[in-house]
């Protein structure tokens, strides 16, 4: 199979969806790969690197596009990107299709087949593709936080980590998946007294049984959130619901509760975003206020860590990646469950149900199982 892997173009995204050694582990099982030029660069990767390791240099994304079967990415194609993708060519990426009903619409349009990082999932309902994200993305959502809550930031002026005499921020943690618990264990090492809130009474003794004492996990509920968020200094959204939107927990009247100048971090903006208030912010561009409240809403935020988010991706998705370029995308899904969940769409049809679901398209959907007997 021909693979191809152009260069991200998304605000500040650094990320680069091939390292030398997924290269090379193609070129070994028999297929060509394509790289654009400086496409690995923000990630501390030369373009030699790639050549050393089996691959051909193209100089354009255009190039790339025309040349490859499958196309390897980081993030969802953009508009700019839309004309490259051709019918029936394999596009492996992170899409967040339920919450961007442009994209969906121009990939249908397009007739590709998108098969999406975020929603391959293991048997054991583990989402192998998001996790090393999840958890670059939970261990910045608390830095992030501290670094907006400093004055000059728009912030209450807090440290925190306290100074003798003086208590620590209180953080408040929605969600105690990949991304909450990473989350409160950065704020914890902080110093931070830490909140942890989730539904599932086993997944919260197992937090309080890892997670450092200084953190508190809580059943959630609306009695909790709001005395949460009435303490909070940090609040972090770390919910999901793999492939849908995400709940809107907070809502705008919330607000008005909680403390002038305390910082939002929503992690799940890619889905969404978990509080009403949310829209997607950039890196250059990265926060806003509403209600005294500082929002940090970066759709991307592990690209600001590019080699170590790049590097940590890779060791999960050259696994599937290998079975769809050796097998290709239909016998791959027939003979694994994870990658059958992964397709969300296939030449013009939505396979993945809360993708329909988030934009009335119904009429576009069936089952991955009917289309490819997987």
């Amino acid at each position: 199979m021909k693979i191809g892997c152009p260069k991200e173009i998304k605000n500040h995204e650094y990320r680069v969806g091939l390292i030398p050694a997924a290269v090379k582990a193609y070129v070994s099982a028999g297929h060509e790969v394509f790289v654009q030029k400086d496409a690995g660069l923000g990630s501390g990767i030369t373009n030699e690197e790639y050549v050393a390791a089996g691959g051909k240099i193209l100089d354009t994304a255009q190039e790339v596009w025309n040349a490859a079967e499958m196309i390897v990415k980081v993030k969802e194609p953009l508009p700019q990107e839309y004309d490259l993708m051709k019918p029936e060519q394999l596009v492996y990426t992170y899409f967040h299709f339920a919450a961007d009903e442009e994209l969906t619409k121009a990939c249908l349009n397009k007739k590709i087949i998108a098969l999406a990082y975020e929603t391959v999932q293991e048997a054991d309902g583990s989402l192998p593709l998001l996790k090393p994200m999840s958890e670059v993305a939970g261990r910045m959502s608390a830095l992030m936080g501290a670094f907006y809550l400093a004055k000059a930031q728009g912030g209450r002026g807090l440290l925190p980590t306290g100074v003798p005499g003086v208590a620590p921020a209180n953080v408040l943690v929605l969600g105690g998946g990949v991304v909450g618990m990473n989350a409160a264990k950065v704020a914890a090492g902080l110093g931070a007294k830490v909140t942890i809130l989730d539904v599932n009474p086993n997944r919260l003794e197992y937090l309080g049984n890892v997670l450092p004492a200084n953190v508190f996990p809580v059943y959630s509920d609306s009695h909790t959130l709001e005395d949460g968020l009435k303490e909070a200094d940090i609040v972090i959204g770390a919910v999901l619901i793999p492939g849908a939107k995400a709940p809107k927990l907070v809502k705008r009247e919330h607000l008005k509760m909680m403390k002038p100048g305390s910082v939002l971090v929503d992690v799940a903006i890619d889905q969404g975003g978990c509080f009403e208030t949310s829209r997607a912010t950039t890196h250059s561009d990265p926060i806003y206020v509403v209600d005294n409240v500082v929002h940090y809403c970066v759709a991307n935020m592990p690209g600001a860590y590019a080699r170590s988010s790049t590097f940590a991706l890779n060791n999960y998705t050259i696994k599937y990646g290998l079975q769809l370029a050796n097998k290709g995308v239909e016998q791959a899904c027939k003979e694994s469950v994870p990658l059958c969940k992964g397709l969300n769409m296939y030449k013009g049809i939505i396979t993945f149900e809360p993708v329909a679901a988030a934009f009335g398209m119904n009429n576009l959907y069936k089952c991955a199982k009917e289309v490819l007997g997987c």
